[in-house]
């Protein structure tokens, strides 16, 4: 009986593991579909258009991603452009930059309440987000550092999840709840990722333990520097180009997997951090939220095995092989080259590749960055001339890496920190969703099966 169990029954392999190979092929056998009904069925698979055009599934005024025209139902490539709330990126980026101070605080704001701040308002608004940046009493030690994980990902989901149990109001749905739950989440995701490093760290790495209480008066970028560093030492261009890559990562329509679970689970009338951590669980997988974990571990494979960084012939023979499959990881892909939706180019690379260079100068990194200058342009070469694409441009992962690298940021913190800019969006998705749209999204899955008759267990 499960009551004769202990917590120790489960702590090794209870499964045989010819018995587990054998379950495995049943279940692959029995699951697969062979894909020539997808196309007996018109199956818009992934949700995309023959023409590779995301399936037009609902209607958002929060961000907006441009990247093509279409004509004849063919797409034609342009200058990718971004819209928070209908402002280009570019403006924003050049308006709080232009006045030196940071900007993630503002779009945060901009994409939860559909307008920009007053200085009064912005104000108010950093106010409270310096007020709840403190996780509530008991939390840390309870539900962060008794249960460390070895991915700050999992991590933060549970995390996230947990709070719930702390919230004295959790499942009330009001546009005026969900909005003291979201300014709560964007202000405490550092706090958790932070703290769930530094457990990690020490837990799972046999490091020492820092826990830095989080301070108000800090941007969410100053915050997220000094908490995650044992000496909280960090220089003003370090935090200006966190902060920008916040603002970069902070939305990217309604399409995207993460802001579309958010829209999916909210449409069931279930709470907020059920809705955040669901979204989340998307971020975590490396097809959405890991790109540059992928661009930097092929970097690292190009630096392996060429002689010379600034060879521009030893890079493009490597590529070839990349791109042949004879290299790297064998995908033939070149990592952080193209986009789903832009084509000409990413807004958000173009943005984070020319701070990139001025903290790469800092840092007295130029050569890498070079490197990656290097790799980028002979890529599109290549592209243009092996595989006649040429409107294929770096997409924001190709530099980020590169840049949380140059900040000494672990690579494990990529992701959250992803997630830390990516919340604001996905809040302002799940309000979109509860005041826009009552019905619970439910699309079609059309069943293939034949009849099959029952068996008795003995003539099986």
């Amino acid at each position: 009986m499960i009551n004769n169990f202990t917590s120790d029954t489960f702590k090794g392999n209870i499964f045989n593991e010819n018995l587990l190979n054998e379950l495995s092929i049943i279940a692959e056998k029995n699951n697969y579909i062979d894909p020539m009904y997808y196309s007996k069925y018109d199956v818009k698979r992934g949700l995309r258009n023959e023409n590779g055009t995301g399936v037009l599934v609902g209607l958002t005024e929060i961000g907006n991603v441009h990247g093509y025209t279409t004509s004849d139902g063919k797409r034609i490539p342009d200058q990718g452009r971004l819209e928070y709330r209908g402002i280009d990126i570019m403006k924003i980026v050049e308006g709080f930059q232009t006045e030196s101070r940071y900007g993630f605080e503002e779009v945060a704001y901009l994409l939860l309440f559909g307008e920009l701040p007053s200085k009064k308002r912005l104000e108010e608004f950093k106010y409270l987000l310096g007020e709840c940046r403190i996780l509530p009493d008991g939390f840390t030690e309870d539900m962060i550092l008794k249960f460390p994980s070895n991915n700050i990902m999992n991590k933060l989901q549970r995390t996230i999840l947990a709070t719930y149990s702390f919230d004295s109001n959790p499942d009330d749905t009001s546009i005026k709840n969900i909005l003291r739950q979201s300014i709560e989440l964007i202000a405490r995701f550092p706090t958790m990722i932070s703290y769930g490093y530094q457990a990690k760290a020490h837990y799972h790495g046999n490091q020492s333990l820092f826990l830095h209480i989080p301070k108000q008066e800090l941007s969410t970028a100053e915050n997220i520097l000094y908490m995650i560093r044992s000496d909280n030492q960090y220089t003003k261009t370090e935090a200006e180009i966190l902060d920008l890559a916040l603002v970069l990562h902070a939305e990217h329509g309604g399409g995207n997997n993460s802001a579309f679970a958010t829209h999916v689970v909210s449409s069931s009338g279930t709470d907020t951090y059920s809705a955040i951590a669901a979204a989340v669980g998307s971020l975590k997988g490396p097809k959405h939220g890991g790109a540059n974990l992928e661009v930097m571990n092929m970097v690292d494979n190009i630096k392996e095995n060429i002689k010379a960084w600034d060879n521009t012939a030893e890079i493009r023979d490597y590529l070839i092989k990349i791109l042949n499959k004879k290299a790297n990881n064998g995908s033939g892909l070149i990592y952080g080259m193209g986009h789903a939706i832009y084509t000409l180019s990413d807004p958000r690379a173009v943005l984070l590749k020319e701070k990139a260079k001025k903290l790469a100068i800092e840092k007295d990194r130029l050569d890498e960055f070079n490197l990656y200058n290097n790799i980028e342009e002979i890529s599109k070469d290549i592209f243009a001339e092996l595989r006649g694409n040429d409107s294929i441009s770096a997409n924001v992962d190709f530099y980020s890496g590169f840049v949380y690298d140059t900040l000494n940021i672990p690579r494990e913190l990529y992701t959250p920190l992803f997630a830390t800019s990516r919340v604001a969006g996905w809040c302002a998705h799940r309000i979109e969703q509860v005041a826009s749209e009552p019905k619970i999204i439910r699309p079609a899955y059309k069943n293939i099966k034949l009849d099959e008759k029952y068996i008795p267990l003995d003539n099986r």
